[in-house]
């Protein structure tokens, strides 16, 4: 399995950026994000199940969301209304058998200035 993300960069807060996250393969069960910032662990951002259900961390609701393409193998996140603490490396995964992250594609990073 190979995951290749991109689309990170630097804005300005209140901004959006859109992440994608390529993958190779079969189609996934479950993909989604997950974030680190300096210092801190990482932590669930959002899934979507190969059928489109949605979970999302409270601290993202109805500012970021997440779709994907089946026929492409491509999940997407689209983050608007970007706050400074959003700023960290995202880290698109997938999960094939609903037990948890199975594997990481490298990462791209988010930086939100004020």
């Amino acid at each position: 399995v190979q995951l290749q993300a991109s689309g990170g960069g630097s804005v300005q807060a209140g901004g959006s950026l859109r992440l994608s996250c390529a993958g190779s393969g079969s189609i996934f069960s479950i993909m989604g994000w997950y974030r680190q910032a300096p210092g801190k662990q990482r932590e669930f951002v959002t899934s979507i199940t190969r059928g489109g259900r949605k979970n999302y961390a409270e601290f993202v609701k109805g500012r970021f969301t997440i779709f994907r393409d089946n026929a492409k193998n491509t999940m997407y996140l689209q983050m608007n209304s970007l706050k400074p603490e959003d700023t960290a490396v995202y880290l698109c995964y997938v999960d094939s058998d609903g037990w948890g992250p199975s594997s990481w594609g490298q990462g791209t990073q988010v930086t939100v200035s004020s």
